[in-house]
Protein backbone atom coordinates (compact mmCIF):
# COMPACT_ATOMS: atom_id res chain seq x y z
CA UNK A 1 0.00 0.00 0.00
CA UNK A 2 1.39 3.43 -0.94
CA UNK A 3 1.95 6.11 1.69
CA UNK A 4 -0.61 8.38 0.06
CA UNK A 5 -3.19 5.58 0.11
CA UNK A 6 -2.59 5.24 3.86
CA UNK A 7 -2.98 9.00 4.17
CA UNK A 8 -6.33 8.93 2.37
CA UNK A 9 -7.60 6.03 4.47
CA UNK A 10 -6.55 7.80 7.66
CA UNK A 11 -9.25 10.40 7.05
CA UNK A 12 -11.85 7.76 7.89
CA UNK A 13 -10.81 8.03 11.54
CA UNK A 14 -11.40 11.78 11.71
CA UNK A 15 -14.42 13.59 13.09
CA UNK A 16 -14.58 17.20 11.87
CA UNK A 17 -16.94 19.85 13.26
CA UNK A 18 -17.81 22.71 10.89
CA UNK A 19 -19.45 25.85 12.28
CA UNK A 20 -20.43 28.81 10.15
CA UNK A 21 -22.70 30.23 7.48
CA UNK A 22 -24.63 27.62 5.52
CA UNK A 23 -26.51 28.48 2.35
CA UNK A 24 -28.18 27.16 -0.76
CA UNK A 25 -26.34 27.58 -4.05
CA UNK A 26 -28.95 27.65 -6.81
CA UNK A 27 -28.01 27.35 -10.47
CA UNK A 28 -30.17 28.46 -13.39
CA UNK A 29 -28.75 27.02 -16.61
CA UNK A 30 -29.65 28.31 -20.05
CA UNK A 31 -28.43 29.39 -23.46
CA UNK A 32 -27.84 32.87 -24.85
CA UNK A 33 -28.78 33.48 -28.49
CA UNK A 34 -29.70 37.16 -28.49
CA UNK A 35 -29.63 40.49 -26.68
CA UNK A 36 -32.80 41.83 -25.09
CA UNK A 37 -34.61 44.59 -27.04
CA UNK A 38 -35.53 46.13 -23.67
CA UNK A 39 -31.98 46.71 -22.45
CA UNK A 40 -28.42 45.81 -23.58
CA UNK A 41 -28.40 42.52 -21.67
CA UNK A 42 -28.35 38.88 -22.84
CA UNK A 43 -31.59 36.91 -22.91
CA UNK A 44 -31.06 33.54 -21.21
CA UNK A 45 -33.27 30.79 -22.57
CA UNK A 46 -34.03 28.65 -19.52
CA UNK A 47 -33.03 24.98 -19.65
CA UNK A 48 -32.79 23.77 -16.06
CA UNK A 49 -32.30 24.74 -12.45
CA UNK A 50 -30.72 22.93 -9.52
CA UNK A 51 -29.84 23.58 -5.91
CA UNK A 52 -26.77 22.51 -3.95
CA UNK A 53 -25.47 22.95 -0.42
CA UNK A 54 -23.08 25.88 -0.11
CA UNK A 55 -20.96 27.80 2.37
CA UNK A 56 -20.12 25.82 5.50
CA UNK A 57 -22.31 22.98 4.19
CA UNK A 58 -19.99 22.63 1.19
CA UNK A 59 -17.08 22.31 3.60
CA UNK A 60 -18.98 19.44 5.24
CA UNK A 61 -19.46 17.81 1.83
CA UNK A 62 -15.69 18.04 1.17
CA UNK A 63 -15.02 16.44 4.56
CA UNK A 64 -17.42 13.59 3.85
CA UNK A 65 -16.04 13.09 0.32
CA UNK A 66 -12.62 12.42 1.84
CA UNK A 67 -14.05 9.72 4.10
CA UNK A 68 -14.13 11.65 7.38
CA UNK A 69 -17.23 12.28 9.50
CA UNK A 70 -18.51 15.89 9.32
CA UNK A 71 -20.63 17.51 12.02
CA UNK A 72 -22.30 20.67 10.69
CA UNK A 73 -23.36 23.38 13.17
CA UNK A 74 -25.30 26.39 11.88
CA UNK A 75 -28.06 28.98 12.26
CA UNK A 76 -30.65 29.45 9.49
CA UNK A 77 -33.98 31.20 9.13
CA UNK A 78 -37.38 29.82 10.07
CA UNK A 79 -38.56 29.93 6.46
CA UNK A 80 -39.33 27.82 3.41
CA UNK A 81 -35.70 28.05 2.26
CA UNK A 82 -34.60 26.42 5.53
CA UNK A 83 -36.93 23.52 4.73
CA UNK A 84 -35.29 23.22 1.32
CA UNK A 85 -31.84 23.34 2.92
CA UNK A 86 -32.79 20.58 5.33
CA UNK A 87 -34.02 18.49 2.39
CA UNK A 88 -30.67 18.97 0.64
CA UNK A 89 -28.86 18.05 3.85
CA UNK A 90 -30.92 14.86 4.11
CA UNK A 91 -30.33 13.97 0.45
CA UNK A 92 -26.59 14.49 0.99
CA UNK A 93 -26.61 12.10 3.94
CA UNK A 94 -25.64 14.78 6.46
CA UNK A 95 -28.87 15.02 8.46
CA UNK A 96 -27.61 12.74 11.23
CA UNK A 97 -24.55 14.96 11.59
CA UNK A 98 -26.11 18.42 11.77
CA UNK A 99 -26.88 20.72 14.72
CA UNK A 100 -29.24 23.34 13.33
CA UNK A 101 -30.75 26.40 15.03
CA UNK A 102 -33.72 28.08 13.36
CA UNK A 103 -34.07 31.80 14.08
CA UNK A 104 -37.39 33.58 13.60
CA UNK A 105 -37.25 36.67 11.40
CA UNK A 106 -34.05 35.61 9.67
CA UNK A 107 -33.69 34.63 6.00
CA UNK A 108 -31.84 31.50 5.00
CA UNK A 109 -29.15 32.55 2.51
CA UNK A 110 -29.64 31.64 -1.16
CA UNK A 111 -27.18 32.52 -3.91
CA UNK A 112 -28.70 32.17 -7.36
CA UNK A 113 -26.26 31.99 -10.27
CA UNK A 114 -27.36 32.46 -13.88
CA UNK A 115 -25.11 30.40 -16.17
CA UNK A 116 -25.05 30.02 -19.96
CA UNK A 117 -22.76 27.20 -21.04
CA UNK A 118 -19.79 27.59 -18.71
CA UNK A 119 -20.20 31.38 -18.57
CA UNK A 120 -21.31 32.82 -15.22
CA UNK A 121 -23.54 35.77 -16.18
CA UNK A 122 -25.13 36.98 -12.95
CA UNK A 123 -25.58 36.20 -9.26
CA UNK A 124 -28.57 37.18 -7.13
CA UNK A 125 -28.24 36.95 -3.33
CA UNK A 126 -31.16 36.72 -0.88
CA UNK A 127 -29.81 36.94 2.66
CA UNK A 128 -29.62 38.62 6.06
CA UNK A 129 -26.13 39.50 7.29
CA UNK A 130 -26.81 40.97 10.72
CA UNK A 131 -25.46 38.97 13.69
CA UNK A 132 -27.56 36.07 14.89
CA UNK A 133 -29.49 36.71 18.10
CA UNK A 134 -28.04 36.25 21.58
CA UNK A 135 -30.53 33.41 22.09
CA UNK A 136 -29.24 31.65 18.95
CA UNK A 137 -25.66 32.02 20.21
CA UNK A 138 -26.66 30.55 23.57
CA UNK A 139 -28.48 27.60 21.98
CA UNK A 140 -25.67 26.90 19.57
CA UNK A 141 -22.99 26.97 22.27
CA UNK A 142 -25.06 24.66 24.46
CA UNK A 143 -25.41 22.18 21.58
CA UNK A 144 -21.71 22.47 20.78
CA UNK A 145 -20.60 21.79 24.35
CA UNK A 146 -22.88 18.76 24.58
CA UNK A 147 -21.47 17.48 21.29
CA UNK A 148 -17.85 17.85 22.44
CA UNK A 149 -18.63 16.07 25.71
CA UNK A 150 -20.56 13.31 23.93
CA UNK A 151 -18.00 12.31 21.32
CA UNK A 152 -14.46 13.05 20.15
CA UNK A 153 -13.88 15.87 17.67
CA UNK A 154 -10.48 16.04 15.94
CA UNK A 155 -10.65 19.54 14.48
CA UNK A 156 -13.10 22.46 14.38
CA UNK A 157 -13.46 24.55 11.21
CA UNK A 158 -14.89 28.08 11.46
CA UNK A 159 -16.25 28.97 8.01
CA UNK A 160 -17.18 32.65 7.81
CA UNK A 161 -19.10 34.15 4.91
CA UNK A 162 -20.05 37.36 6.75
CA UNK A 163 -23.67 36.19 7.03
CA UNK A 164 -23.89 36.76 10.79
CA UNK A 165 -23.33 33.38 12.43
CA UNK A 166 -19.74 33.99 13.48
CA UNK A 167 -20.02 37.05 15.71
CA UNK A 168 -17.01 38.04 17.87
CA UNK A 169 -18.69 36.52 20.96
CA UNK A 170 -19.39 33.29 19.11
CA UNK A 171 -15.85 33.10 17.74
CA UNK A 172 -14.10 33.51 21.06
CA UNK A 173 -16.56 31.23 22.88
CA UNK A 174 -15.84 28.45 20.38
CA UNK A 175 -12.05 28.92 20.50
CA UNK A 176 -12.10 28.96 24.31
CA UNK A 177 -14.24 25.81 24.43
CA UNK A 178 -12.01 24.08 21.88
CA UNK A 179 -8.94 24.79 23.97
CA UNK A 180 -10.61 23.16 26.97
CA UNK A 181 -11.01 20.01 24.89
CA UNK A 182 -7.55 20.42 23.22
CA UNK A 183 -9.08 20.60 19.74
CA UNK A 184 -7.32 22.59 16.97
CA UNK A 185 -9.40 25.35 15.36
CA UNK A 186 -8.93 26.34 11.73
CA UNK A 187 -10.47 29.46 10.20
CA UNK A 188 -11.60 30.58 6.74
CA UNK A 189 -12.31 34.27 7.48
CA UNK A 190 -14.10 37.16 5.87
CA UNK A 191 -13.46 40.86 6.34
CA UNK A 192 -15.98 41.93 8.99
CA UNK A 193 -14.42 39.98 11.89
CA UNK A 194 -11.01 39.43 10.34
CA UNK A 195 -8.94 40.09 13.48
CA UNK A 196 -11.30 38.39 15.96
CA UNK A 197 -9.81 34.88 15.77
CA UNK A 198 -7.02 35.21 18.35
CA UNK A 199 -5.51 31.89 19.45
CA UNK A 200 -6.89 29.84 16.58
CA UNK A 201 -4.57 27.17 15.21
CA UNK A 202 -4.64 27.88 11.47
CA UNK A 203 -5.83 31.04 9.72
CA UNK A 204 -6.58 30.83 5.98
CA UNK A 205 -7.56 34.06 4.21
CA UNK A 206 -7.03 34.67 0.54
CA UNK A 207 -4.67 37.42 -0.61
CA UNK A 208 -7.47 39.97 -1.08
CA UNK A 209 -8.82 39.32 2.41
CA UNK A 210 -5.33 39.60 3.91
CA UNK A 211 -4.77 42.94 2.15
CA UNK A 212 -8.15 44.25 3.33
CA UNK A 213 -7.59 42.99 6.86
CA UNK A 214 -4.22 44.70 7.17
CA UNK A 215 -5.42 47.78 5.21
CA UNK A 216 -2.58 47.71 2.69
CA UNK A 217 -1.75 46.14 -0.64
CA UNK A 218 0.26 42.94 -0.31
CA UNK A 219 2.21 41.55 -3.24
CA UNK A 220 2.12 37.76 -3.83
CA UNK A 221 5.87 37.44 -3.26
CA UNK A 222 7.69 35.70 -0.41
CA UNK A 223 9.14 38.74 1.37
CA UNK A 224 5.93 40.78 1.38
CA UNK A 225 3.82 37.81 2.43
CA UNK A 226 6.16 37.01 5.31
CA UNK A 227 6.00 40.60 6.56
CA UNK A 228 2.22 40.55 6.28
CA UNK A 229 1.61 37.32 8.22
CA UNK A 230 4.08 38.32 10.93
CA UNK A 231 2.19 41.60 11.27
CA UNK A 232 -1.05 39.63 11.31
CA UNK A 233 0.16 37.33 14.10
CA UNK A 234 1.21 40.33 16.19
CA UNK A 235 -2.32 41.72 15.92
CA UNK A 236 -4.03 38.32 16.24
CA UNK A 237 -1.89 35.50 17.68
CA UNK A 238 -2.21 32.16 15.89
CA UNK A 239 0.04 29.22 15.10
CA UNK A 240 -0.14 28.82 11.31
CA UNK A 241 -0.98 31.08 8.38
CA UNK A 242 -2.15 29.73 5.01
CA UNK A 243 -2.76 32.33 2.29
CA UNK A 244 -4.37 31.30 -0.99
CA UNK A 245 -2.94 33.28 -3.92
CA UNK A 246 -5.31 32.34 -6.76
CA UNK A 247 -3.23 31.66 -9.90
CA UNK A 248 0.00 32.11 -7.86
CA UNK A 249 -0.67 29.10 -5.63
CA UNK A 250 -0.57 29.11 -1.84
CA UNK A 251 1.69 30.57 0.87
CA UNK A 252 2.28 28.85 4.20
CA UNK A 253 3.96 30.14 7.35
CA UNK A 254 4.69 28.40 10.65
CA UNK A 255 4.93 31.14 13.29
CA UNK A 256 6.62 28.92 15.88
CA UNK A 257 9.44 28.14 13.42
CA UNK A 258 9.32 31.51 11.61
CA UNK A 259 9.47 29.60 8.36
CA UNK A 260 7.30 29.55 5.26
CA UNK A 261 7.15 29.41 1.49
CA UNK A 262 5.09 29.71 -1.67
CA UNK A 263 3.83 26.56 -3.40
CA UNK A 264 2.94 27.25 -7.07
CA UNK A 265 -0.22 25.76 -8.55
CA UNK A 266 -0.35 22.79 -10.88
CA UNK A 267 -1.35 23.54 -14.48
CA UNK A 268 -5.15 23.48 -14.62
CA UNK A 269 -8.00 24.11 -17.02
CA UNK A 270 -9.78 26.60 -14.77
CA UNK A 271 -13.55 26.65 -15.31
CA UNK A 272 -15.00 28.06 -12.06
CA UNK A 273 -13.33 29.20 -8.82
CA UNK A 274 -16.57 29.03 -6.77
CA UNK A 275 -16.13 26.89 -3.67
CA UNK A 276 -12.36 26.49 -3.96
CA UNK A 277 -11.83 28.15 -0.57
CA UNK A 278 -14.25 25.68 1.05
CA UNK A 279 -12.22 22.80 -0.35
CA UNK A 280 -8.87 24.26 0.73
CA UNK A 281 -9.92 24.79 4.35
CA UNK A 282 -11.56 21.35 4.53
CA UNK A 283 -8.53 19.48 3.20
CA UNK A 284 -6.01 21.60 5.11
CA UNK A 285 -7.89 21.01 8.37
CA UNK A 286 -8.06 17.25 7.93
CA UNK A 287 -4.41 16.90 6.92
CA UNK A 288 -3.42 19.12 9.86
CA UNK A 289 -5.48 16.95 12.23
CA UNK A 290 -3.36 14.00 11.07
CA UNK A 291 -0.29 15.87 12.38
CA UNK A 292 1.31 16.40 8.98
CA UNK A 293 3.87 19.21 8.55
CA UNK A 294 2.47 22.57 7.42
CA UNK A 295 4.27 22.59 4.06
CA UNK A 296 2.64 19.24 3.25
CA UNK A 297 -0.72 20.55 4.49
CA UNK A 298 -0.36 23.51 2.11
CA UNK A 299 0.75 21.38 -0.84
CA UNK A 300 -2.17 18.96 -0.58
CA UNK A 301 -4.73 21.72 0.04
CA UNK A 302 -3.33 23.58 -2.98
CA UNK A 303 -3.87 20.53 -5.18
CA UNK A 304 -7.43 20.11 -3.89
CA UNK A 305 -8.34 23.74 -4.53
CA UNK A 306 -7.06 23.49 -8.08
CA UNK A 307 -9.01 20.32 -8.82
CA UNK A 308 -12.41 21.80 -7.92
CA UNK A 309 -11.71 24.80 -10.16
CA UNK A 310 -11.88 22.42 -13.13
CA UNK A 311 -15.61 21.87 -12.50
CA UNK A 312 -18.58 24.24 -12.82
CA UNK A 313 -20.32 25.37 -9.64
CA UNK A 314 -19.74 24.77 -5.95
CA UNK A 315 -18.75 21.09 -5.70
CA UNK A 316 -16.60 19.05 -3.29
CA UNK A 317 -13.23 17.72 -4.36
CA UNK A 318 -13.03 14.24 -5.89
CA UNK A 319 -11.16 12.15 -3.31
CA UNK A 320 -9.70 9.68 -5.79
CA UNK A 321 -8.55 12.44 -8.16
CA UNK A 322 -6.81 14.16 -5.26
CA UNK A 323 -5.24 10.91 -4.16
CA UNK A 324 -3.84 10.34 -7.66
CA UNK A 325 -2.33 13.85 -7.63
CA UNK A 326 -0.75 13.26 -4.22
CA UNK A 327 0.72 9.97 -5.43
CA UNK A 328 1.97 11.50 -8.68
CA UNK A 329 3.81 14.25 -6.83
CA UNK A 330 4.97 11.92 -4.03
CA UNK A 331 3.67 14.28 -1.35
CA UNK A 332 3.05 11.52 1.21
Amino acid sequence: MSASRSWLQSFADLRVLILGDVMIDRYVQGQVRRVSPEAPVPVVEFRSSSSRLGGAANVALNVREMGAEPVLVAVVGADAEAVELERLVEEAGLSDHMLLIREEGRRTTIKTRIIAGNQHLLRVDAEDTHPVSADSVRQLMEKLEVELQRERVDVIILQDYDKGVLSPDMIQSVITLAKQFEIPVTVDPKFRHFLQYSNCTLFKPNLKELSEGLAREIAPVQADLERAVIELAEAMPHQYSLITLSEKGIFWFDHSRMKGGIIPPATRDIVDVCGAGDTVIAIASMVLANEVSLDQVAAIANLAGGLVCERVGVVPVDAQALNREVERLNLQ
